[in-house]
């Protein structure tokens, strides 16, 4: 009934918040990195803590906290901002990504946000998504950073020691399939499957507002991903009945996704209803809301500090109204797999493809 502008939305299912644009990153299929250069160490203009505090605090509970950037973990408060939604947000699921250049600090930051979960008597999972986007120097060239590939190994095998003392989390690796590594798919799965790693998934690179790359020639055509995800969609029927339950359950959504993904990019529509800017809201590091970081800049929402932080002044807006009428009028069309999943959660026939899945296996 929202979508269709009869009610008002009620709150978002899913809050990704940008916590910063900087990233030691310059890969092939992202520009943000030549907007916002890491030797900007002044992080000028971000949401501090209180500020953060007060989005969260006018929110209120969400089902799924993501994190993202740039890379998340340069943010040295980062554990001190998922306190806050632990506080105030009280989500289901965190997750965040990171490029794994910064070892450590991916390990020490995870180890705290683990920490501080534990110490309230929580067991709210954790996923850690490192990026794997090819094998050995192919990925150090699409990632832009020689010695990346080994600063990954080290990450992960790190991260696995921490699967081992906190039940609650999950270490995860994620692939960008751009046209500099679409041939090479398979030998990135097999070399994950031999690092023992439960959780896999990848996801179609994309033009996005968010990361300043509008035209630039970097996504695959339907054709070509349809056929890659056949195989992949394959590889994961067979392993899913080893896995636990809450990996069992997201490959089974994963499945629905990559057969939507290949058809939104062949087709170039909205192949089931679109519900950014309802179950999903984007944060960025300056206090913009977006429906999604696909239309980004493009199509705000609004933003909070010009109303004293109020989440629901701007979620009600009539400008968001406006971005609402535009998807909900086919304006755009993309397979962003953030919002894929929730799109699907909305949507009874895939949710039931992806429950026969989880059945099936």
């Amino acid at each position: 009934m929202a979508r269709q502008g009869v009610t008002k939305p009620v709150l978002p299912i899913t809050l990704t918040f940008s916590v910063t644009n900087h990233c030691q990153s310059k890969c092939k299929t992202c520009n943000i990195w030549k907007i916002y250069p890491r030797k900007q160490q002044d992080p000028a203009g971000e949401l501090n803590l209180d500020e953060i505090e007060a989005i969260f605090r006018s929110m209120g509970p969400i089902y799924f906290f993501n994190l993202s950037g740039g890379e998340p973990f340069l943010r040295r408060d980062l554990p001190d901002i998922v306190e806050l939604a632990l506080d105030y947000l009280k989500p289901r699921i965190i997750h965040s990504p990171t490029n794994a250049i910064a070892t450590n600090r991916v390990i020490d930051g995870t180890r705290k946000i683990l920490e501080n979960i534990r110490r309230r008597g929580l067991t709210t999972p954790l996923t850690v998504k490192p990026s794997i986007d090819g094998v050995g120097a192919l990925h150090d060239e699409i990632r832009g950073v020689p010695g990346n590939w080994e600063k990954l190994l080290a990450t992960i095998e790190g991260l696995k020691e921490l699967e081992k003392e906190f039940p609650n989390f999950h270490l995860e690796l994620g692939t960008v399939v751009s046209n500099f590594n679409k041939h090479r798919l398979g030998e990135i799965e097999d070399f994950v499957h031999s690092l023992g790693v439960q959780s896999y998934r990848n996801e179609i690179a994309e033009q996005r507002e968010e990361f300043v790359n509008i035209g630039d020639p970097i996504t695959p055509t339907g054709e070509e991903y349809a056929e890659l995800m056949k195989g992949f969609a394959g590889k994961i029927r067979q392993s899913m009945g080893a896995k636990r339950p809450l990996a069992r359950m997201t490959e089974s959504l994963r499945l629905v996704y990559y057969e939507l993904a290949a058809r939104i990019v062949k087709e170039n529509r909205q192949v089931i209803p679109c519900y950014a800017g309802i179950s999903n809201v984007h944060l960025t590091p300056y206090g913009d809301l977006w429906p999604c970081c696909v239309l980004g800049y493009a199509r705000p929402l609004g933003n909070l500090r010009s109303v004293d932080y109020n989440f629901p002044a701007v979620w009600h807006s009539a400008s968001a109204a406006a971005v609402r009428d535009f998807i909900r009028n086919n304006g755009c069309a993309c397979p962003l797999a953030n919002q894929a999943y929730s799109n699907i959660m909305c949507h009874l026939p895939s949710l039931c493809k992806a429950g026969m899945n989880m059945l099936s296996c």
